[in-house]
Protein backbone atom coordinates (compact mmCIF):
# COMPACT_ATOMS: atom_id res chain seq x y z
CA UNK A 1 0.00 0.00 0.00
CA UNK A 2 1.33 3.26 -0.81
CA UNK A 3 1.98 5.79 2.54
CA UNK A 4 0.52 9.36 2.17
CA UNK A 5 4.12 10.70 1.35
CA UNK A 6 4.13 8.70 -1.25
CA UNK A 7 0.84 9.30 -2.76
CA UNK A 8 1.41 13.11 -2.44
CA UNK A 9 4.91 12.97 -4.21
CA UNK A 10 3.41 10.93 -6.88
CA UNK A 11 0.60 13.62 -6.75
CA UNK A 12 3.41 16.30 -7.42
CA UNK A 13 4.87 14.33 -10.06
CA UNK A 14 1.90 13.54 -12.08
CA UNK A 15 0.44 17.80 -11.97
CA UNK A 16 3.95 18.59 -13.20
CA UNK A 17 3.47 16.63 -15.86
CA UNK A 18 0.13 17.61 -17.13
CA UNK A 19 1.32 21.13 -16.60
CA UNK A 20 3.99 20.21 -18.74
CA UNK A 21 1.87 19.01 -22.07
CA UNK A 22 -0.55 21.94 -21.68
CA UNK A 23 2.43 23.80 -22.46
CA UNK A 24 2.82 21.75 -25.22
CA UNK A 25 -0.61 22.31 -26.47
CA UNK A 26 0.40 25.72 -27.54
CA UNK A 27 2.39 24.61 -30.46
CA UNK A 28 0.78 21.63 -31.35
CA UNK A 29 -0.54 21.93 -35.06
CA UNK A 30 -3.60 22.17 -35.51
CA UNK A 31 -3.66 20.14 -38.33
CA UNK A 32 -5.63 16.46 -38.59
CA UNK A 33 -6.68 16.94 -34.95
CA UNK A 34 -3.36 16.86 -33.31
CA UNK A 35 -4.17 19.72 -30.82
CA UNK A 36 -7.31 18.08 -30.10
CA UNK A 37 -5.88 14.47 -29.44
CA UNK A 38 -3.13 16.68 -26.84
CA UNK A 39 -6.03 18.52 -25.70
CA UNK A 40 -8.02 14.63 -24.85
CA UNK A 41 -4.73 12.75 -23.49
CA UNK A 42 -4.58 16.06 -20.99
CA UNK A 43 -8.84 15.35 -20.07
CA UNK A 44 -7.61 11.59 -19.63
CA UNK A 45 -4.68 12.26 -17.38
CA UNK A 46 -6.53 14.58 -15.43
CA UNK A 47 -9.26 11.95 -15.09
CA UNK A 48 -7.18 9.45 -14.07
CA UNK A 49 -5.84 11.38 -11.34
CA UNK A 50 -9.05 12.53 -9.76
CA UNK A 51 -9.96 8.80 -9.69
CA UNK A 52 -6.69 7.93 -8.20
CA UNK A 53 -7.49 11.27 -5.51
CA UNK A 54 -11.40 9.85 -4.79
CA UNK A 55 -9.76 6.36 -4.16
CA UNK A 56 -7.63 7.21 -1.29
CA UNK A 57 -10.12 9.91 0.11
CA UNK A 58 -11.23 8.01 3.08
CA UNK A 59 -7.95 7.76 4.28
CA UNK A 60 -6.72 11.62 3.67
CA UNK A 61 -6.58 14.31 5.57
CA UNK A 62 -9.41 16.84 4.84
CA UNK A 63 -6.35 19.36 4.23
CA UNK A 64 -4.55 17.20 2.18
CA UNK A 65 -7.70 16.81 0.23
CA UNK A 66 -8.50 19.92 0.15
CA UNK A 67 -4.85 20.84 -1.64
CA UNK A 68 -4.91 18.12 -4.05
CA UNK A 69 -8.54 19.78 -5.29
CA UNK A 70 -7.18 22.84 -5.48
CA UNK A 71 -4.35 21.37 -7.39
CA UNK A 72 -6.70 19.76 -9.83
CA UNK A 73 -8.55 22.51 -10.29
CA UNK A 74 -5.29 24.79 -10.99
CA UNK A 75 -4.83 22.44 -13.82
CA UNK A 76 -8.40 22.69 -15.23
CA UNK A 77 -8.29 25.94 -15.20
CA UNK A 78 -5.43 26.15 -16.92
CA UNK A 79 -6.48 24.01 -19.65
CA UNK A 80 -9.14 26.12 -20.20
CA UNK A 81 -7.49 29.37 -20.48
CA UNK A 82 -5.23 27.50 -22.77
CA UNK A 83 -7.94 25.95 -25.12
CA UNK A 84 -9.69 29.55 -25.00
CA UNK A 85 -6.37 31.34 -26.35
CA UNK A 86 -6.31 29.08 -29.09
CA UNK A 87 -9.35 27.92 -30.07
CA UNK A 88 -11.17 30.40 -32.48
CA UNK A 89 -14.61 31.81 -31.95
CA UNK A 90 -17.08 28.69 -31.62
CA UNK A 91 -19.39 27.98 -34.46
CA UNK A 92 -21.96 27.06 -31.57
CA UNK A 93 -21.65 29.82 -29.17
CA UNK A 94 -24.77 31.66 -27.95
CA UNK A 95 -25.05 34.50 -26.34
CA UNK A 96 -28.46 36.29 -24.61
CA UNK A 97 -31.15 37.73 -26.97
CA UNK A 98 -33.90 40.01 -26.03
CA UNK A 99 -36.55 37.57 -27.54
CA UNK A 100 -38.95 35.55 -25.12
CA UNK A 101 -38.15 32.69 -27.44
CA UNK A 102 -40.02 29.25 -26.11
CA UNK A 103 -39.09 25.80 -26.77
CA UNK A 104 -36.40 25.92 -29.09
CA UNK A 105 -35.98 22.64 -31.24
CA UNK A 106 -32.76 22.85 -33.16
CA UNK A 107 -33.45 19.60 -34.71
CA UNK A 108 -36.88 20.69 -36.71
CA UNK A 109 -36.39 20.98 -40.31
CA UNK A 110 -38.23 24.27 -40.55
CA UNK A 111 -35.56 25.76 -38.23
CA UNK A 112 -32.75 24.76 -40.49
CA UNK A 113 -31.71 27.16 -43.15
CA UNK A 114 -29.63 24.06 -45.19
CA UNK A 115 -33.06 23.04 -45.28
CA UNK A 116 -34.51 26.46 -47.08
CA UNK A 117 -32.83 27.52 -49.84
CA UNK A 118 -35.66 30.05 -50.85
CA UNK A 119 -35.14 31.44 -48.08
CA UNK A 120 -31.25 31.35 -47.92
CA UNK A 121 -31.21 33.43 -51.23
CA UNK A 122 -33.22 36.29 -50.31
CA UNK A 123 -30.96 39.05 -49.04
CA UNK A 124 -33.67 40.20 -46.37
CA UNK A 125 -34.78 36.99 -44.88
CA UNK A 126 -33.67 36.01 -41.28
CA UNK A 127 -32.31 33.11 -42.33
CA UNK A 128 -29.89 34.81 -44.69
CA UNK A 129 -28.97 37.49 -42.06
CA UNK A 130 -28.32 34.20 -39.49
CA UNK A 131 -26.22 32.75 -42.25
CA UNK A 132 -24.37 36.16 -43.33
CA UNK A 133 -23.84 36.24 -39.65
CA UNK A 134 -22.20 32.75 -39.53
CA UNK A 135 -19.62 34.12 -42.13
CA UNK A 136 -18.09 36.83 -40.40
CA UNK A 137 -18.74 35.76 -36.70
CA UNK A 138 -18.97 32.21 -35.51
CA UNK A 139 -21.08 33.77 -32.95
CA UNK A 140 -24.38 32.13 -33.41
CA UNK A 141 -27.74 33.30 -31.09
CA UNK A 142 -30.17 30.94 -30.06
CA UNK A 143 -33.44 32.76 -31.39
CA UNK A 144 -33.64 35.59 -33.40
CA UNK A 145 -36.71 37.95 -32.73
CA UNK A 146 -38.33 37.35 -36.36
CA UNK A 147 -41.92 37.05 -35.07
CA UNK A 148 -42.33 33.40 -36.74
CA UNK A 149 -39.90 30.60 -36.38
CA UNK A 150 -36.10 31.23 -34.67
CA UNK A 151 -33.30 30.65 -37.41
CA UNK A 152 -30.58 28.60 -35.34
CA UNK A 153 -27.04 26.99 -36.30
CA UNK A 154 -26.34 24.54 -38.49
CA UNK A 155 -23.65 22.49 -37.02
CA UNK A 156 -21.22 22.45 -40.10
CA UNK A 157 -17.83 22.76 -38.59
CA UNK A 158 -19.15 23.41 -34.78
CA UNK A 159 -16.35 21.84 -32.53
CA UNK A 160 -18.02 22.57 -28.91
CA UNK A 161 -21.08 23.27 -27.97
CA UNK A 162 -21.31 26.67 -25.25
CA UNK A 163 -24.66 27.71 -24.16
CA UNK A 164 -24.48 31.14 -22.23
CA UNK A 165 -26.01 34.04 -20.66
CA UNK A 166 -29.60 32.58 -21.49
CA UNK A 167 -33.09 33.24 -19.56
CA UNK A 168 -36.34 32.07 -20.05
CA UNK A 169 -35.21 29.84 -23.17
CA UNK A 170 -35.51 25.91 -23.80
CA UNK A 171 -32.64 24.77 -25.36
CA UNK A 172 -32.86 20.80 -27.33
CA UNK A 173 -29.63 20.07 -29.02
CA UNK A 174 -30.20 18.00 -32.22
CA UNK A 175 -28.60 14.99 -33.22
CA UNK A 176 -26.90 17.33 -35.49
CA UNK A 177 -24.84 18.33 -32.96
CA UNK A 178 -22.99 15.13 -32.23
CA UNK A 179 -20.17 16.85 -34.00
CA UNK A 180 -19.88 19.67 -31.78
CA UNK A 181 -19.26 17.40 -29.09
CA UNK A 182 -15.40 17.87 -28.66
CA UNK A 183 -16.38 19.47 -25.61
CA UNK A 184 -19.50 21.08 -23.24
CA UNK A 185 -20.16 23.98 -21.44
CA UNK A 186 -23.12 25.19 -19.46
CA UNK A 187 -22.47 28.76 -17.66
CA UNK A 188 -25.08 31.61 -16.64
CA UNK A 189 -28.17 30.56 -17.11
CA UNK A 190 -31.85 30.64 -15.39
CA UNK A 191 -35.32 29.86 -15.48
CA UNK A 192 -34.06 27.57 -18.31
CA UNK A 193 -34.33 24.14 -19.48
CA UNK A 194 -31.45 22.44 -21.87
CA UNK A 195 -31.36 19.29 -23.18
CA UNK A 196 -27.83 17.56 -24.56
CA UNK A 197 -29.60 14.01 -25.09
CA UNK A 198 -29.50 14.07 -29.08
CA UNK A 199 -25.63 14.64 -29.71
CA UNK A 200 -24.54 12.38 -26.86
CA UNK A 201 -26.27 9.40 -27.50
CA UNK A 202 -23.28 8.91 -30.33
CA UNK A 203 -20.55 10.76 -29.33
CA UNK A 204 -20.74 11.76 -25.52
CA UNK A 205 -19.06 15.01 -24.58
CA UNK A 206 -15.34 13.67 -23.23
CA UNK A 207 -16.17 16.26 -20.10
CA UNK A 208 -18.75 18.86 -19.18
CA UNK A 209 -18.73 21.97 -17.16
CA UNK A 210 -21.99 23.76 -15.47
CA UNK A 211 -21.49 26.99 -13.75
CA UNK A 212 -23.88 29.35 -12.06
CA UNK A 213 -27.09 27.97 -12.88
CA UNK A 214 -30.32 28.85 -11.65
CA UNK A 215 -33.78 27.37 -11.43
CA UNK A 216 -33.22 25.18 -14.54
CA UNK A 217 -33.61 21.60 -15.77
CA UNK A 218 -30.93 20.32 -17.22
CA UNK A 219 -30.46 16.89 -19.02
CA UNK A 220 -27.06 17.40 -19.03
CA UNK A 221 -26.86 14.14 -21.86
CA UNK A 222 -23.65 11.29 -21.88
CA UNK A 223 -20.58 11.94 -20.33
CA UNK A 224 -17.12 9.91 -20.93
CA UNK A 225 -15.30 11.74 -18.57
CA UNK A 226 -15.67 14.30 -15.83
CA UNK A 227 -18.88 16.56 -15.08
CA UNK A 228 -17.77 19.70 -12.82
CA UNK A 229 -20.65 21.53 -11.48
CA UNK A 230 -20.37 24.62 -9.69
CA UNK A 231 -22.83 27.04 -8.25
CA UNK A 232 -26.02 25.56 -9.04
CA UNK A 233 -28.92 26.17 -7.29
CA UNK A 234 -32.67 25.38 -7.29
CA UNK A 235 -32.08 23.00 -10.26
CA UNK A 236 -33.08 19.79 -11.24
CA UNK A 237 -29.85 18.24 -13.39
CA UNK A 238 -30.01 14.48 -14.94
CA UNK A 239 -26.38 13.18 -15.61
CA UNK A 240 -24.07 10.65 -17.00
CA UNK A 241 -20.98 10.31 -16.37
CA UNK A 242 -18.05 8.53 -15.18
CA UNK A 243 -17.22 11.09 -12.73
CA UNK A 244 -19.09 14.11 -11.03
CA UNK A 245 -17.37 16.92 -8.42
CA UNK A 246 -20.25 18.94 -7.70
CA UNK A 247 -19.12 22.11 -5.55
CA UNK A 248 -20.92 25.37 -3.81
CA UNK A 249 -24.18 23.86 -4.67
CA UNK A 250 -27.37 24.62 -2.89
CA UNK A 251 -31.19 22.37 -3.45
CA UNK A 252 -30.36 20.60 -6.23
CA UNK A 253 -31.84 17.16 -7.83
CA UNK A 254 -29.44 14.84 -9.21
CA UNK A 255 -30.80 12.13 -11.39
CA UNK A 256 -27.78 10.07 -12.43
CA UNK A 257 -25.89 7.52 -13.74
CA UNK A 258 -21.91 7.21 -12.46
CA UNK A 259 -19.58 4.27 -12.45
CA UNK A 260 -17.50 6.51 -9.52
CA UNK A 261 -18.52 7.93 -6.02
CA UNK A 262 -20.02 11.51 -6.47
CA UNK A 263 -18.13 13.97 -4.75
CA UNK A 264 -19.78 17.51 -3.18
CA UNK A 265 -17.76 20.38 -1.22
CA UNK A 266 -19.39 23.26 0.42
CA UNK A 267 -23.06 21.95 -0.63
CA UNK A 268 -26.23 21.59 1.38
CA UNK A 269 -29.83 20.42 0.26
CA UNK A 270 -28.20 18.12 -2.45
CA UNK A 271 -30.89 15.54 -3.53
CA UNK A 272 -29.56 12.44 -5.52
CA UNK A 273 -32.11 9.12 -7.27
CA UNK A 274 -30.58 6.70 -10.39
CA UNK A 275 -31.23 7.58 -13.58
CA UNK A 276 -34.70 7.81 -15.02
CA UNK A 277 -35.85 5.15 -17.02
CA UNK A 278 -36.65 7.46 -19.65
CA UNK A 279 -32.75 8.09 -20.05
CA UNK A 280 -31.56 4.38 -19.50
CA UNK A 281 -30.02 2.75 -22.17
CA UNK A 282 -29.42 -0.98 -22.52
CA UNK A 283 -25.69 -0.31 -22.13
CA UNK A 284 -26.28 0.94 -18.41
CA UNK A 285 -25.43 -1.49 -15.93
CA UNK A 286 -27.21 -1.11 -12.86
CA UNK A 287 -25.11 -2.51 -10.74
CA UNK A 288 -22.28 0.04 -11.79
CA UNK A 289 -24.14 2.75 -10.64
CA UNK A 290 -22.56 4.55 -7.79
CA UNK A 291 -25.93 7.35 -7.63
CA UNK A 292 -26.00 6.78 -4.15
CA UNK A 293 -22.09 6.32 -2.80
CA UNK A 294 -21.58 9.84 -2.31
CA UNK A 295 -18.44 11.73 -0.64
CA UNK A 296 -18.95 15.00 1.29
CA UNK A 297 -15.34 16.21 1.58
CA UNK A 298 -16.86 18.97 4.01
CA UNK A 299 -17.87 15.98 6.08
CA UNK A 300 -15.26 13.84 7.67
CA UNK A 301 -17.64 12.52 10.49
CA UNK A 302 -18.56 8.90 10.79
CA UNK A 303 -22.37 9.87 10.82
CA UNK A 304 -23.95 10.66 7.37
CA UNK A 305 -23.56 13.87 6.09
CA UNK A 306 -26.11 16.30 6.55
CA UNK A 307 -25.74 18.03 3.07
CA UNK A 308 -27.06 15.38 1.15
CA UNK A 309 -30.31 12.98 0.44
CA UNK A 310 -31.97 10.72 -1.76
CA UNK A 311 -35.34 10.99 -3.18
CA UNK A 312 -37.84 8.90 -2.43
CA UNK A 313 -39.76 7.21 -5.29
CA UNK A 314 -42.73 9.39 -4.08
CA UNK A 315 -40.34 12.26 -4.62
CA UNK A 316 -38.90 11.70 -7.98
CA UNK A 317 -40.40 13.13 -10.79
CA UNK A 318 -42.91 11.15 -12.73
CA UNK A 319 -41.53 9.51 -15.96
CA UNK A 320 -43.99 11.08 -18.17
CA UNK A 321 -42.55 14.26 -17.57
CA UNK A 322 -39.61 13.89 -18.71
CA UNK A 323 -40.82 13.88 -22.23
CA UNK A 324 -41.85 17.94 -21.81
CA UNK A 325 -38.03 18.49 -22.03
CA UNK A 326 -36.80 16.46 -24.86
CA UNK A 327 -39.86 17.41 -27.10
CA UNK A 328 -41.21 21.08 -28.20
CA UNK A 329 -44.55 19.78 -26.46
CA UNK A 330 -47.17 22.15 -26.03
CA UNK A 331 -46.20 24.37 -22.75
CA UNK A 332 -44.18 26.91 -21.94
CA UNK A 333 -40.56 27.10 -20.60
CA UNK A 334 -42.51 28.03 -17.28
CA UNK A 335 -45.34 25.24 -17.39
CA UNK A 336 -42.33 23.12 -17.83
CA UNK A 337 -40.20 24.29 -14.78
CA UNK A 338 -43.73 24.19 -12.21
CA UNK A 339 -44.10 20.54 -13.13
CA UNK A 340 -40.46 19.88 -11.80
CA UNK A 341 -41.58 21.91 -9.03
CA UNK A 342 -39.30 24.96 -9.60
CA UNK A 343 -41.31 28.52 -9.52
CA UNK A 344 -39.71 31.23 -11.34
Amino acid sequence: MVSKQQFYTQFQSKVAVLQDQIEQIKSTSSIAGERQGAIDVVLAGISKLQNEVADVAEDTPSYDRRQYSLAIKGIQDKLNETRAALAPKSRFQFKRTTAAVQHVDMGKPQNDPRLLPALLNSTHSPVAAAKADSEKDYNRDISRPTGTNARLPSFTAAKQISITNQSGVHVIVPESGSEATAAGSLTSISDCVVDFTAPTKTRPFPGLAMRDVKKSVVVAGRVAGPVHITGVSDSVLVIVAHQVRIHECKNVDIYLYCTSHPIIEDCSGMRFAPLPAFYTTDADDKEKNQWSQVDDFKWLKATHSPNWTTLSEAQMVDDTKWATVTSEGKGTVVDVLKDFGISP
